[in-house]
């Protein structure tokens, strides 16, 4: 549903949000999560890891959701 670029710019929103909480359970450095949305239909959905959970980004790109991309590099 996300292209890499995208994905990458929202595990990074999602790790600075959880880190702004400040809550004093988190770890120190890279908070370890992973989330799923759903799109509108059943075939279109998401799963977002923290960046760093991600050791290859490339591996698994879907040349659809690349192509549907509009942001910059």
């Amino acid at each position: 549903m996300f292209s890499i670029r995208e994905k990458r710019i929202i595990s990074q929103k999602i790790q600075e949000a959880i880190k702004a909480t400040k809550h004093p359970e988190l770890p120190e450095g890279e908070v370890t999560f992973e989330i799923r949305i759903e799109g509108a239909t059943g075939w279109s959905w998401a799963v977002i890891k923290n960046n760093g959970a991600v050791e290859n980004p490339g591996i698994n790109a879907n040349p659809h959701n690349e192509a549907m991309d509009q942001g910059e590099s």
